[in-house]
């Protein structure tokens, strides 16, 4: 693997913290705008934060993280990291050596049960007698649930034309112009502004457009906006079909992916 960026070490304070431990837990706060550039762990680590978003990025995609939803990131993986908001981390940090059973080798979505809560929660605390903290690690690694949610990234263009089109549609992703329309401002026909969002994204224009929109709507539903306001927010013109994109990008109903209450 290259190991592009640098390494974050597990801090002496942590370490000092739990001598005996195969978990580690860093608990920090995130304000808003705070970010990590690309750098990796020589720990497994659970990214995970029990109050506000998280953005995970890394060569495997970009991951927006709720309360509901924690991301194993393989020991090595070089990532970024940001908060998207104000945020708290309550991140776990894995010993590979306490776990060969786990094999995930690249970033994995996990379930953030009530156990899995409760055993973080108690794993921060310092007092615990080694026997007592060896157990509880073994539960919360037992604990550990993959869910079926899919990555969204949305690359950019980098041709001049097709990156206005891209930037006036992050402003406002329920523009709903043509390509043909978009051709008028842009300078190129709408064959041409098909052909390089293909050949510079991956992706068809409305393709690429349907993942900006899922990526938009997500700060709103975490902060709990009805999922029908959502929906017109970011382009759709009701919320069964929003929820249908939704699922069918992502994998899950936004309403799974940012549970209420």
């Amino acid at each position: 693997m290259s190991r592009n960026g640098h390494q974050v070490p597990v801090s002496a304070d942590l370490r000092s913290r739990y001598a005996t431990a195969g978990i580690l837990v860093g608990d920090f706060t995130m304000p808003r705008g705070t970010a990590y550039p690309v750098h990796w762990h020589p720990l497994h680590q659970l990214a995970w934060s029990p109050k506000g978003l998280v953005r995970v990025r890394s060569e495997h995609g970009v991951w927006l993280l709720p309360p509901s939803l924690a991301l194993w990131i393989p020991a090595g993986l070089p990532h970024t990291t940001e908060s998207a908001g104000d945020a708290v981390m309550r991140s776990p940090y894995v010993d590979p050596a306490c776990c060969p059973h786990i094999t995930w080798r690249e970033p994995t979505v996990l379930s953030v049960t009530p156990l899995f809560r409760a055993l973080v929660d108690h794993l921060v605390r310092t007092d615990l007698a080694a026997e007592a903290r060896a157990r509880a690690e073994a539960v919360l690694l037992d604990e550990l649930h993959p869910v079926p949610v899919t990555s969204v990234n949305v690359p950019l263009p980098r041709d001049a034309r097709a990156r206005t089109v891209a930037e006036r549609l992050t402003a406002d992703p329920a523009d709903a112009r043509t390509l043909a329309q978009w051709g008028g401002e842009t300078g190129a026909s709408a064959r041409t502004l098909a052909r390089l969002f293909v050949a510079e994204t991956g992706l068809a224009f409305g393709q690429w457009r349907e993942r900006l929109r899922m990526q938009a709507a997500m700060p709103h539903l975490a902060a709990g906006l009805p999922v029908q306001a959502v929906a017109h927010r970011v382009g759709y013109a009701t919320a069964s079909s929003f929820t249908a994109a939704f699922r069918r990008l992502v994998g899950v109903t936004p309403r799974e992916y940012f549970p209420v209450g």
